[in-house]
């Protein structure tokens, strides 16, 4: 009877250490769904984290032979819990590895020798798990095997790919499937966030592969949404800003007609001509990008990190070097191979941003109007969040803030909170106003790219975003 005992216990304690085994190997690896193949054992140079880290293609053509490049991070703490992101960048044709996860909103900034990796003590991974996308085929390192697809991109193409990028994507990972789910992006990514999010609504009335995204809302920062308006704004903001002469100023208002605003050809010739003025009143050593940063000086900033010394240049405590680090770092041979990237051996280096000579995108797509697009998104209850850094002069809040009252005009939305600041750390992060579920806000002395300037007001406001808490008002 003893012995029997015995041995029905012993058999209960070899399962439950192998349902233990079990439990803890998928806590390691890949009884979530997560592709083994993907994992990321160690980018060279990076500090320690407790956070898995995957990077790869998913085939978004099988026919063309197209597949688009992506480096997802867990959020670094109870990952299973928090939602999930993805982050486009813009251009056309600008790298979100490069750019969002690299330089602005990922766990890890390259250090000042571009041979590491140093921690982002703001990273969105901290409230978040972060999926970052190089979109269209011909950014980064996402190819095609089919040489008229860097000929013939544009919005819709861009969108259908993106789209059929998620559905793969979920494949690889099914636990995130059922998780909230947010559409984030900036610049351009005005105009491809909300036509993926277009997408995802409309297969979601009808879904084919047996789940529904549970896309909870869309954030725009500094985005491309109505180029009338948002090319207006430039030159407005830049005499506002002591940039340009009166002179030239009213010489642009006179002759630019900008509601007639086309690039291929449809710019006037006395309105080129007064807007090539006004850039060289500006002066060559000014960055669109933020007004109030000093220039990285690239050929000597080249020059010492072929000496091996540290290349790290501040300004107002931000390294305007970090875009040539970035490149730097991700053309090694070793960083590629950590990321299970360039598996195609690609015939240029790797920039942020693609030169015309690799991707054609059609110069047509900037005309659109996407204001009926972020309309019906706010139709169908998405939670809407557009900012603005206040310091870009490529796409001023200025030319945004005139987009939004626009559409809170166009559907007769009012307001729930009044324009005001809001905070960080008791000190004025920006200004705000929503209209329910609508909200605009700018980012005080940030950049057109908000979390590389401004990377703890970029996490208040994202934060924010996603939790659907207001934003902080001032304490007495």
């Amino acid at each position: 009877m003893a012995s029997s005992m015995n041995s029905s216990l012993f058999r209960y304690v070899r399962v439950l250490w192998t349902i233990l085994a079990l439990l803890m190997a998928c806590s390691l690896s890949t009884c979530g769904g997560a592709p083994e193949s993907d994992l990321i054992t160690r980018l060279p140079g990076q500090p320690d984290v407790d956070f898995r880290q995957y990077s790869g293609y998913v085939t978004v053509d099988v026919d063309h032979g197209r597949a688009l490049f992506y480096y997802f991070v867990e959020a670094e703490h109870d990952s299973q819990e928090k939602p999930l992101i993805l982050w486009l960048n813009g251009g056309p044709g600008c790298s979100s590895v490069a750019g969002g996860a690299f330089t602005e909103l990922g766990p890890f900034f390259p250090n000042g020798y571009a041979d590491g990796l140093v921690k982002n003590q703001h990273s969105w991974n901290k409230v978040a798990n972060l999926l970052f996308l190089e979109s269209p085929a011909g950014v980064g390192w996402s190819y095609s095997n089919t040489t008229s697809d860097y000929l013939s991109a544009t919005d819709d193409s861009t969108a259908r790919d993106n789209m059929m990028f998620l559905l793969n994507w979920f494949e690889k990972f099914p636990e995130y499937k059922s998780r909230e789910f947010f559409l984030t992006g900036e610049s351009y990514a005005g105009h491809y966030i909300p036509q993926l999010a277009q997408l995802v609504l409309k297969y979601n009335e009808n879904p084919t592969r047996g789940f529904s995204f549970n896309l909870i809302g869309v954030a725009l920062g500094n985005p491309l949404i109505r180029l009338r308006v948002d090319a207006a704004a430039v030159y407005t903001y830049m005499w506002s800003h002591g940039m340009i002469s009166d002179k030239t100023y009213k010489a642009i208002t006179r002759t630019c007609d900008f509601t007639q605003f086309e690039l291929t050809g449809g710019i006037p010739e006395e309105c080129n001509e007064h807007m090539s003025a006004a850039y060289d009143e500006q002066g060559p050593f000014i960055n669109d990008y933020d007004v109030f940063l000093d220039v990285c000086l690239p050929g000597v900033a080249e020059q010492e990190l072929r000496l091996k010394k540290k290349i790290t240049r501040r300004s107002l405590g931000v390294d305007v070097c970090i875009v040539l680090e970035m490149e730097t770092y991700l053309n090694k041979p070793e960083v590629q191979k950590a990321l299970h990237a360039n598996t195609t051996n690609l015939n240029h280096s790797y920039k942020q941003c693609s030169s015309s000579d690799v991707l054609h995108y059609s110069l047509s797509n900037y005309t659109l109007d996407i204001l009926p697009t972020i309309g019906e998104l706010i139709r169908h209850d998405l939670r809407i969040l557009v900012y603005s850094g206040d310091a870009d002069q490529v796409v001023p809040f200025i030319g945004t803030r005139t987009n939004i009252n626009d559409l809170a005009k166009s559907l007769k939305l009012k307001p729930t909170v009044d324009y005001t600041a809001w905070y960080h750390q008791k000190q004025v992060a920006g200004w705000t106003k929503s209209y329910g579920n609508l909200t605009f806000a700018t980012v005080r002395a940030a950049a057109h790219m908000v979390p590389y300037s401004q990377p703890a007001r970029a996490l208040t406001l994202f934060t924010s975003f996603v939790t659907g808490k207001p934003l902080v008002k001032p304490v007495d």
